[in-house]
């Protein structure tokens, strides 16, 4: 059979992207989203991929030409679909370890304007072992530092030849710590004070927001894939239907890079402080809150229990009621949002196990929950009940047992020391019970304040609790 690259042809475009990271995830989002561009505007630009790591992908995708298939798979429009394209726009990929030349050349390019990374949340980081004389630096920042130097220097200063730099990876102000990072080895290695004004005055730090689940090279069922296709691809890459991506930037970064007019879900805003708080208090705060009810009433994926009538219904309530009435953005973006939410919940080609959700519960509520249930009370002078059930039911979850069966708790280790204490003191009574929330909500360890001073709420839960050990999670969640 042949391969990808023998099938098709590749269109060629104008090299307007440097793209740090070959992995699925960008591979599936950015590289889409550019092949969409390209299809349904002028943009007509291509990617240079560099790998941030000494072992990556590059060698396979050159052999390849740059081309892949790449799966949609979810519900669009509210209906199941599965399709599929070949992905063409990226030109060719660098190893900077063995190439670097090659990857030096590539600031000399004058049509590039963008620069894209995703080098997983631990990749912005600084190494102050990485020195100007590195070929290359350890570090992605450092690497990235002498890539902007060399284009300084080599278009000696000039103000139009600066980048508007997007990163993908998954930390709160992702642009601006990056520039702090490039700004402190430009200190480090004494860099001219002209070089530091042409990073703060040619270039564009923009910071960003991603989201799309992909799942990545669909191993188990590649024969079948193949069959389908007709040809042999190594880096076939799944993702699912939805997709977001808010940008912090100025008009002329919307404007050179047109993904709104190629209908895509990109919005260039001011502030994305709302967008990331949407994010993590409908999406994050949904998966939190219906993990110890979900699990406790018998299911075990995201999917079975958002398609249950009683627990989805339960799910949908918390964030239509509880969440959205919190949050600043209008009410129909909350809502849009919140309804795409469920939709990927119910995603019948990912499976997504409440227990791997389950990691970590207790700081993760803390992130991801309270915020609502401190919101909500300030506004409506009354608690969330379904929040705070789902506290209670967190509490539950934590004496380790269903129905009959061990839980494999995951959390660290003084967080379950403090639950194994506490529900092995337990003697079946209200007071013990009290006791138990008591201890629980006063951890300011992991609450960074003592809960039991919100009014209301040390009842409210222990009252719960006790309807969840008496009747049982699938007779509790009813009273909703």
């Amino acid at each position: 059979m042949k391969k990808i690259d023998e099938c098709f042809e590749k269109k060629s475009y104008t090299e307007k992207v440097l793209q740090i990271g070959e992995g699925n995830f960008l591979r599936a989002f950015v590289d889409w989203i550019i092949y969409e561009m390209n299809k349904e505007t002028d943009f007509n630009g291509s990617v240079v991929v560099t790998q941030p790591l000494k072992n990556g992908l590059i060698d396979k995708l050159n052999k390849q030409n740059g081309l892949y298939t790449l799966y949609l798979n979810g519900i669009k429009n509210g209906a199941v679909v599965s399709e599929h394209a070949i992905i063409d726009v990226i030109s060719r990929g660098i190893n900077p370890y063995n190439e670097f030349d090659q990857y030096l050349e590539v600031a000399n390019n004058p049509a590039l304007r963008f620069i894209i990374s995703n080098t997983t949340e631990a990749g912005i980081a600084f190494d102050e072992n990485d020195q100007l004389e590195d070929k290359p630096q350890n570090s992605f920042p450092g690497k990235l530092t002498f890539l902007l130097y060399h284009r300084y220097k080599n278009f000696n200063g000039d103000p139009t030849k600066g980048f508007a730099i997007i990163p993908c990876e998954l930390i709160d102000k992702n642009g601006e710590k990056l520039k702090e990072i490039i700004l402190k080895y430009a200190k480090l290695w004494n860099l001219e004070d002209g070089f530091v004004d042409w990073i703060n005055k040619a270039n564009t730090f923009c910071n960003s927001l991603v989201d799309r689940i992909v799942p990545g090279y669909p191993k188990e069922k590649i024969e079948e894939i193949t069959k389908e296709l007709g040809y042999i691809d190594d880096l076939v890459v799944e993702g699912e239907q939805f997709h977001l991506w808010v940008i912090e930037g100025p008009q002329w970064v919307k404007d050179e890079f047109p993904a709104d007019k190629a209908g895509l879900n990109v919005l260039f805003v001011d502030d994305l402080t709302p967008y990331r708080t949407r994010k993590v208090r409908i999406l994050n705060g949904a998966h939190t809150s219906m993990v110890p009810v979900s699990y406790l009433y018998g299911k075990d994926t995201v999917r079975e229990a958002v398609e249950d009538p009683v627990v989805g219904k339960f799910i949908q309530d918390a964030v239509f009621e509880e969440i959205i009435p919190t949050l600043e953005l209008s009410k129909k973006e909350l809502q849009d949002f919140a309804q795409a939410v469920m939709d990927r919940f119910k995603n019948p080609f990912i499976k997504h196990y409440l227990m791997s959700i389950s990691l970590n519960s207790m700081s993760k509520f803390r992130t991801r929950v309270l915020p609502s249930i401190l919101q909500y009370q300030n506004i409506n002078n009354a608690l969330p009940n379904r929040l705070v059930f789902s506290l209670a039911a967190l509490i539950a979850f934590y004496k380790g047992e269903r129905d009959g069966v061990r839980i494999d708790l995951k959390d660290d280790e003084d967080i379950l020391a403090l639950y194994q204490n506490l529900w092995t003191g337990y003697d079946g009574t209200r007071q013990s019970l009290e006791k138990i929330v008591e201890k629980v909500l006063g951890y300011k360890k992991n609450w960074e304040m003592d809960l039991n001073k919100i009014d209301g709420l040390h009842q409210q839960t222990t009252d719960y609790l006790e309807m969840i050990l008496e009747k049982g999670m699938k007779e509790a969640v009813k009273t909703f």
